[in-house]
């Protein structure tokens, strides 16, 4: 199959154009001296996905000093619900030991890399409670 041709089969499984960046990545990425079948390429296509939220959250955790597995256990609860809690924000915040205006910087901060990343897990639903975040 040709790149073209790939494109087109993940995008066939693929339900909005939100996925297009993370495909583009995955197709940059891919061994094409070895064969893969259309279930092989999609099943390593969800699998980069993955992996690649897991850095994407990696990488903001450290950015603003707090634990991955707590960032992702935050955003997991905000997913679960489409509630979006700022006194779970506060709770996630409270290990930094921050006072009150250096923690709502610290939260505004933190937010402000996590809503695109919360809006492409929301798939176009609406996040209630996160409009006060949002641009």
């Amino acid at each position: 199959m040709t790149k073209a041709q790939v494109i087109s089969l993940l995008k066939s499984n693929s339900n909005l154009m939100e996925e297009e960046e993370d495909l583009t990545d995955y197709i940059n990425q891919v061994d094409w001296n070895k064969g893969q079948s259309a279930d092989e390429l999609k099943q390593n296509f969800e699998t980069f996905k993955v992996e690649k939220y897991n850095r994407e959250l990696a990488a903001i955790a450290g950015k603003h000093g707090l634990q991955t597995a707590e960032l992702k256990s935050f955003v997991e609860q905000i997913m679960s619900r489409m509630i979006f809690d700022g006194e779970k924000l506060t709770d996630l915040m409270e290990p930094l030991d921050l006072g009150w205006k250096e923690r709502s910087k610290a939260e505004t901060a933190l937010m402000n890399e996590l809503l695109p990343l919360l809006k492409k897990l929301a798939q176009g639903r609406e996040i209630s409670g996160l409009a006060a975040y949002e641009k």
